[in-house]
């Protein structure tokens, strides 16, 4: 795991969710996030039990795709989520129960970039990704 900051980096759901209570020092110059954090969010409308956490939920999501650029599940991705897979199961974890998660870190394994999440222990095991861990000033994580 790393604790530099770097020029571009993809951001993990975690991030984006609590981006506006993170310091911008620990997160890269040129922030991306992949089209399955913008999956992972626009699940949560769709589970919101009330109609102002749903409306929460769908300006979230209204937000991330305003704000970053969204790197595209691929077929280097789809490549690299063999590996990742791979590596998660090595490690003794169940790759469904982090299915996000591993998509994700193959977004950013296929496109080389460091990942940043508030979450770094969700991606430990995984080979040949850069994590860097961005402190959250909630205690309880994000």
């Amino acid at each position: 795991m790393s604790a530099h900051r770097s020029e571009s980096g993809l951001l993990d759901t975690s991030v984006v969710l609590a981006i506006g209570q993170l310091d911008p020092a620990f997160l890269p110059e040129r922030p991306v996030i992949s089209t399955i954090t913008l999956a992972e969010l626009s699940a949560g409308p769709q589970t919101a039990k009330t109609d102002r956490d749903r409306a929460q939920r769908m300006a979230q999501v209204q937000q991330a795709e305003a704000d970053f650029e969204a790197l595209a599940f691929d077929a280097a991705s789809a490549r690299a989520f063999g590996l990742v897979a791979g590596d998660l199961r090595r490690s003794g974890r169940k790759v469904a129960a982090r299915a996000y998660d591993a998509l994700i870190a193959a977004v950013a394994v296929a496109n080389g970039l460091p990942l940043y999440t508030c979450n770094p222990s969700d991606f430990e095991g995984i080979l040949g990704l850069e994590v860097v861990a961005v402190p959250h000033p909630d205690s309880t994580g994000a």
